[in-house]
């Protein structure tokens, strides 16, 4: 599916893990140097190394409840989007599972050349795509509690902090996002933009 907004065209297309062996790096070299970036300190991959990137999207490649894909912005890579069922991946005993539910990690590509309101349009455009499913009924996420950043952002599309949850690796707000959410917010960003 494609999303159409003012900055442009967003697209989806499976995160391939396999070590390249054509034209262009791989899907795992393409994301490494946005993985160990420091603005990713939150995908705590500061110091992967290349073979660790692989490996880690490997295990995602193989998992029957976890998938990633590659976003791309007017044909061009530009982010990274996860969707898993967090009834098996990630929030496995820390809440109470609804039907429908659908989890979601997303990281925009570093860039030395920043676009007002971009990150906004790449949640817009995830969410999008995971409502696009009409077996989705919530989006489901474990920011870690640090992350401003991305609270604001989750909040902008319709997400509301449920309940901080201690995971092995951080303390999270675990928030939900309703498709009459998502799509409230989308409305009132996009009559906003109107005026």
């Amino acid at each position: 599916m494609s999303t159409t907004h003012p900055l442009g065209t967003f697209t989806f297309r499976p995160f391939d893990p396999s070590p390249t062996g054509g034209e262009g790096p791989s899907d795992a070299e393409l994301i490494h140097p946005w993985v160990t970036h420091p603005k990713a300190a939150f995908w705590m991959m500061q110091d992967a190394r290349l073979q660790d990137v692989e490996r880690e999207y490997m295990a995602i490649a193989a998992h029957p409840h976890h998938d990633a894909f590659i976003g791309l912005h007017d044909g061009k890579p530009a982010f990274l989007m996860e969707r898993y069922d967090p009834r098996y991946v990630e929030l496995t005993g820390l809440y109470e599972p609804q039907p429908g539910d659908v989890g979601m990690h997303f990281l925009v590509a570093p860039t030395d050349t920043p676009v007002h309101g971009f990150t906004r349009a790449v949640i817009t455009a995830v969410m999008e795509e995971l409502f696009a499913d009409p077996a989705t009924v919530r989006v489901v996420v474990e920011p870690d509690v640090r992350n401003e950043a991305v609270h604001a952002l989750n909040a902008a599309v319709g997400f509301e902090k449920v309940k901080r949850i201690a995971k092995p690796e951080k303390d999270a707000y675990l928030s939900v996002c309703t498709r009459e959410q998502f799509l409230k917010s989308r409305d009132h960003a996009t009559a906003g933009a109107a005026r």
